[in-house]
């Protein structure tokens, strides 16, 4: 039984420069989206994290928006928010498999994203869900983006031994340091 479940989440990061990060979240559900909204704000409010809330018209848009700020602003993470809700038709697979995709494939690129797109079968399980004094998806959302912010930050010094070096450096292929004849 899910409900009985002991759960062990992450203590927030703690960071040493202001945190700028966008909420992007498809309202299409009012109610659930201002309830994600609020466990997200709480959460990045406890850092002292600030943020810029966008609309996007449903889930399939959240990750375009996202890719746009990545590309185009200086936010240091993003939290997708959003909740789709299963219907009669493949519809509900097409949405939630590809915005979660799409989500993915920017992470890999290196943008920082929580996502907390609710995909469930009924509106009782998305009210549950989005709920701040409940679940709190929102929050988790808004905690994932966080710690990959914080990871980011932490490997992001110089590089030291690995990849390219400066011109002058001695470079030591394999075997002798004046390095092998041929290749």
């Amino acid at each position: 039984m899910a409900g009985s479940e002991h759960h062990s989440p992450l203590p927030l990061p703690v960071f040493d420069r202001p945190v700028k990060v966008l909420i992007v979240v498809a309202p299409y559900y009012r109610d659930i989206a201002d309830n994600l909204i609020n466990g997200a704000v709480a959460t990045l409010e406890a850092v002292g994290a600030t943020h810029e809330i966008v609309e996007m018209p449903g889930a399939l848009e959240v990750p375009t928006a996202i890719r746009i700020a990545f590309r185009q602003s200086n936010f240091d993470g993003f939290v997708a928010l959003g909740c789709v809700i299963r219907g009669a038709t493949t519809h509900y697979e097409t949405v939630c498999n590809d915005s979660s995709r799409a989500i993915q494939l920017l992470g890999l690129e290196g943008a920082c994203i929580g996502n907390g797109i609710l995909t469930v079968e009924n509106r009782a399980q998305a009210e549950v869900r989005a709920d701040p004094g409940d679940q709190d998806k929102g929050g988790g959302a808004a905690a994932a983006a966080l710690h990959l912010i914080a990871l980011t930050r932490r490997f992001s010094g110089p590089k030291g031994g690995i990849g390219f070096k400066p011109g002058g450096a001695s470079i030591e292929i394999a075997g002798e340091p004046e390095g092998p004849s041929r290749a």
